[in-house]
């Protein structure tokens, strides 16, 4: 019998690994694409409750749901979080849908997952992402309560 390639052992590397144990390209992987931590969010300061928007960052590319200019997120948007091992399982706000949430809850990724179909586009063709539901911050009204919706998360 032959020995696995390290490329073959690391296919599948999110069956095997915790968030912990990823290397940076592998944690970047796991980002299904679907834009909707990039919603402008409001939380109740009485209940802390978070309701999401369809109002995106104004760097998020509304139809190919991703960033025009990752790497630098923070400089153009500086409360941009940045999602990171250490705080993936204390965002309550990110979507029950996210590889990042599932993973930190202990549960597999969803059919549709890019690393699942071997399609960067599944997400998108699954509509599991906000293509053609946000409008950019750049075009909307200053009063975020307007756009309040319930399908996100």
């Amino acid at each position: 019998m032959r020995e696995p390639t390290h490329e073959a052992e690391n296919a599948r590397f999110w069956e095997s690994k915790t968030l912990e144990q990823m290397t940076p390209q592998e944690w970047e992987a796991l980002c299904d694409g679907c834009g909707k931590c990039c919603l402008h969010k409001l939380q109740d300061e009485d209940t802390d409750f978070v309701y999401y928007t369809s109002v995106a960052c104004r760097l998020l590319d509304c139809e190919t749901c991703s960033c025009k200019d990752y790497p630098n997120r923070t400089q153009h948007v500086p409360d941009c979080v940045q999602l990171s091992q250490e705080n993936v399982s204390t965002l309550s706000w990110m979507p029950s849908t996210c590889a990042y949430r599932l993973m930190a809850e202990g549960k597999g990724l969803p059919d549709w997952h890019p690393l699942i179909t071997g399609r960067s586009d599944s997400t998108i063709s699954a509509g599991m992402s906000i293509k053609g539901m946000v409008i950019s911050e750049d075009d909307a009204h200053p009063d975020l309560t307007r756009y309040i919706v319930k399908w996100p998360a």
